[in-house]
């Protein structure tokens, strides 16, 4: 009987940790989103937030890595006024238009 109770309260005591050790990760993430969300606030105009929110609908992903290089960009002093939205239009632009690949299909 003790040995069941040992074995309930090391499972316990490992799931405990397993339930702690994720919500501090959880913690952790959102406390780094939070700062990346004050970086964007300060780099970004309104209008340009909302684009870059209304195209996070429909490409997540994207948004993610244009978001990177503009946090990057802010700090490594390439940025020095707020990007507004016309410019990241421009900047939208470049990326799409450097990630456009041809395919050809050749037949036979």
């Amino acid at each position: 009987m003790e040995d069941i109770d040992e074995i309930r309260q090391k499972k316990l005591q490992e799931l405990q940790k397993k339930i702690d050790s994720e919500r501090s990760q959880e913690e952790a993430e959102e406390r780094a989103q939070l700062q990346k969300q004050a970086i964007l606030r300060s780099i970004l105009t309104p209008e340009a937030r909302s684009r870059l929110t209304n195209l996070r609908l429909s490409r997540p992903d994207y948004v993610k890595s244009i978001e990177s290089r503009l946090i990057t960009l802010a700090q490594s002093g390439n940025l020095r006024a707020k990007v507004t939205d016309a410019q990241l239009k421009d900047i939208l632009r470049k990326i799409a238009h450097s990630r456009s690949r041809d395919i050809k299909i050749k037949r036979v």
